[in-house]
């Protein structure tokens, strides 16, 4: 297979399986679209399941765009035992009796609440932290340790859904739901939570269920994938959560040769969040005409003929829009507008 012969450029949610990496994922979408050019952006690990973006042909480009959103998951923290990696998939290097405290509810509940904030955070042994351009866990499966830096993160909401005395794994467990900022590692949550309350603690389960505006709901299972192909394409001016302009074919082909543009050039829109009246509503259904002026070095999306045509950065100092990422195809908004 060639590289790029498949002439798609598209966006989809894939809803990883267990058992699966998510570069095995990135080699079933290979075959899926026929393209050689495929990514995925935010790793999942491979017990963890859940929501995966992959980029297909020239979309893979926007990778590094679509990596720094917030994330949700449902967790299960099982406590009773430290494992190498921290999840059920590693080795149980510890073990220490639990406290009476983890099975009171009440108690579990304003714990995880207190976790929200703010933090520093240590990655796992096992992650794919690059140290002096080698990988943490590979350096760890060679029994070598990298010493990591801690990471600033912050814990948007967290909050206990069910206490259960016994889990899958024989080990009391608590079901959380979290909403994280980029770079955070929910191992690293349950290890850290587990050291507080003086017993050594793993995630048993992980499902991500959202990254940025990209939901659960709106990924595909690999075996529905392989019917829809295109079908699936989401639309990634939304993924991106910029806003954007909706530009002529005159200035789409000036965009294409990565000209610089005038603020006056572009008309921004924006998508509605909640019912507005028609006054600032354009035609396109759930868009609306953004009033406030391009902010500087802000990423603003070109989309001509419902395509997203090319991303743009604001320079205030000059009043123009520089080239950040031009698509000469134009990357797919599957149904969306």
């Amino acid at each position: 297979m060639k590289r790029g012969t498949s002439g798609r450029s598209l966006v989809v949610g894939v809803n990883k399986p267990a058992g699966m990496s998510s570069h095995d994922v990135v080699n079933r979408c290979r075959s899926i679209f026929e393209e050689r050019r495929v990514g995925h952006t935010g790793t999942l690990d491979p017990m963890a399941t859940g929501v995966l973006p992959v980029c297909v042909g020239p979309a893979t480009r926007l990778g590094p765009y679509l990596t720094g959103h917030d994330k949700r998951y449902r967790v299960a923290v099982a406590f009773g035992a430290g494992t190498d990696t921290d999840d059920a998939d590693g080795a149980v290097v510890r073990t220490a009796p639990v406290p009476r405290r983890v099975l009171d509810e009440g108690f579990a509940a304003a714990f995880v609440a207190g976790l929200v904030g703010s933090r520093k955070q240590m990655p796992p042994a096992y992650s794919a932290v690059k140290v002096g351009g080698r990988k943490s866990y590979e350096a760890a499966r060679a029994g070598t340790i990298i010493d990591l830096a801690p990471r600033d993160i912050t814990v948007y909401d967290a909050r206990l859904l069910a206490v259960r005395e016994v889990g899958a794994r024989d080990y009391p467990v608590w079901d959380i739901e979290f909403h994280v900022s980029k770079g955070t590692y929910i191992r690293a949550l349950a290890r850290d939570a587990g050291l507080a309350l003086g017993c050594p603690a793993h995630v048993e389960a992980l499902e991500r269920t959202a990254i940025g505006m990209l939901g659960l709901e709106e990924c595909a299972s690999l075996e529905a994938l392989a019917e829809l192909k295109d079908r699936a394409a989401l639309d990634p001016v939304r993924l991106l959560g910029v806003r954007f302009a909706f530009v002529s074919k005159d200035l789409a082909g000036k965009a294409a040769n990565g000209a610089q543009l005038p603020s006056a050039a572009l008309e921004l829109f924006e998508r509605r969040t909640s019912p507005l009246s028609a006054e600032f509503c354009a035609c396109t259904a759930g868009v609306r005409e953004s009033l406030e002026p391009p902010a500087d070095g802000e990423l603003v999306a070109l989309v001509a003929e419902n395509r997203l045509a090319a991303l743009y950065e604001y320079d205030e100092a000059l009043g123009w829009y520089r080239a950040r990422c031009v698509f000469q195809k134009g990357v797919s908004r599957g149904g969306d507008l």
